[in-house]
């Protein structure tokens, strides 16, 4: 807002008669020497800035957000279809976590070429290619099964096309985040994503599973609509999704530099991208096997789907108490939380029950709100935009890089030992990361989110 200049006011003009007397008076006080009292010039006093409006009155967030809603459920019903489809088919675990395999790795392998894309072009137009490529990948698959002429080898090139798309949609999507909210509203940005996600968890595998039953290619034809309803979204939007940019002459390989640089200077960032790349290797292979045991204990699709989404309704949960957890815990103690609770899976080696196993990662469900709000909203406020792409790229890469074997190690597991040592691989592994996360002294050291207006 403009402000008017304030000019200091005139100097009342004294009358002769005061002059003279104080004059007269100057001077027989002091030889004649007499001051006038100085005026302090009055300085403008500039207007606090306005609150930033609500996230639910942001247009542009609240239309990112529907969009990747109705998109995420699409994913989600797909996630549990994939498995689903290759063990009617083959019958093989290890089979159903080789797609999973192929579906997860684009997401770490094209992670750092899709920042720096990210960073070079319109992330908005990157975004809507992902979808219409991840669209035709998967309406082949729709085609193929509806044809009844699915040969194996189509589904994990089909999976991998799919995940390379997520893998360009990521990249550019903390641009559009980034854009569309303040520096100050990002926490709470980045926690309304998490609770997205959690109705996302709740909705997209019971009706994957359902929609399974009723025919194999509905979930993948869910998964091609909600790309649609994504590219609308985007195209919807408004706001730029990259700040102002100037012509980059540095090489590929400089630029990709940089963005590690730049990483790894910020030493809670770099190990938070260490600490979740590893724990995110124990999501992915528990899930995984709770899906396999669910079938070997004969639950139905649908009985699948709801163990699923139980873990949904979890993070649900979670994403409506992660403001007051903010507000009364330190960032070090959100992240212990989280750490910690995969430790749950154990119980799974007393009572061996997929419901067990189910309800013993449910408080990891309720400590990711949490943690994402801080950890992803920290990072993303202090980047610089025309970073952006190529430092997520980066961190996205480290956190993803052996998460895409979990499902591959995790159906090995089930096809040559027991169920009770596949999740024991899994527990020692979370025991492991619990205790370096709790004397990592960058973990210990953890900012505050009080200070992220500071930032340039």
């Amino acid at each position: 807002m403009r402000i008017p200049r304030n000019t200091a006011p005139a100097a009342p003009i004294a009358s002769s008669a005061s002059a003279s007397t104080s004059a007269g008076a100057g001077a027989s006080a002091g030889g004649g020497d007499w001051y006038r009292r100085p005026v302090t010039p009055q300085v403008p006093v500039q207007p606090p800035d306005p609150p930033p409006v609500p996230l639910r009155r942001n247009r542009d967030f609240m239309l990112l957000q529907i969009g990747q809603l109705l998109s995420n459920v699409g994913t989600q019903a797909a996630s549990i279809a994939y498995p689903l489809f290759v063990l009617a088919l083959t019958h093989s675990a290890v089979k159903a976590g080789l797609v999973s395999f192929a579906r997860t790795l684009p997401l770490a392998l094209f992670a750092i070429p899709a920042g720096v894309a990210a960073d070079r072009w319109s992330r908005k137009a990157l975004m809507i290619t992902a979808d219409a490529g991840r669209v035709v990948a998967v309406g082949i698959l729709v085609i193929t099964i509806i044809t009844n002429h699915t040969p194996f080898w189509l589904i994990p090139l089909i999976a991998f096309v799919e995940g390379g798309g997520a893998a360009l949609f990521n990249a550019a999507q903390a641009g559009a985040l980034r854009a569309t909210v303040p520096r100050s509203q990002l926490p709470e940005a980045a926690g309304a994503q998490t609770g997205r996600a959690a109705v996302v968890r709740v909705a997209g595998p019971p009706a994957g599973g359902a929609l399974f039953e009723v025919a194999r290619a509905l979930p993948f034809v869910a998964d091609v609509v909600s790309y649609a309803f994504s590219t609308l979204s985007l195209l919807w939007m408004r706001t730029p999704f990259q700040e102002e940019r100037t012509t980059e002459l540095a090489s590929l390989r400089d630029r990709v530099k940089e963005g590690l640089a730049f990483i790894w200077s910020q030493p809670f960032v770099r190990t938070s991208a260490f600490l979740y790349g590893l724990l995110n290797f124990i999501a992915p292979g528990v899930f995984f096997a709770v899906i396999v045991i669910a079938k070997r204990q004969d639950l139905s699709s649908g009985a699948v789907g709801g163990l699923v989404a139980s873990f949904g309704v979890a993070v649900l949960v979670g994403s409506i108490a992660s403001p007051a957890l903010r507000r009364r815990l330190s960032v070090r103690a959100i992240m212990r939380l989280e750490i910690w609770a995969w430790l749950g899976c154990a119980l799974f080696l007393i009572w061996p029950s997929v419901y067990v196993l189910t309800a013993s990662i449910l408080p990891v469900g309720f400590a990711i709100p949490s943690t994402d709000s801080v950890v992803n909203g920290y990072r993303i406020a202090i980047t610089p935009d025309r970073l952006l792409g190529r430092a997520e790229s980066v961190r996205s890469a480290i956190a993803l890089m052996i998460a895409s074997l979990a499902p591959l190690v995790a159906g090995f597991l089930l096809a040559d030992t027991t169920p009770r040592w596949t999740i024991t691989f899994f527990a020692v592994f979370a025991l492991g990361l619990a205790i370096w996360g709790t004397f990592n002294q960058s973990i210990r050291d953890a900012p505050s989110l009080d200070d992220l207006d500071r930032h340039p």
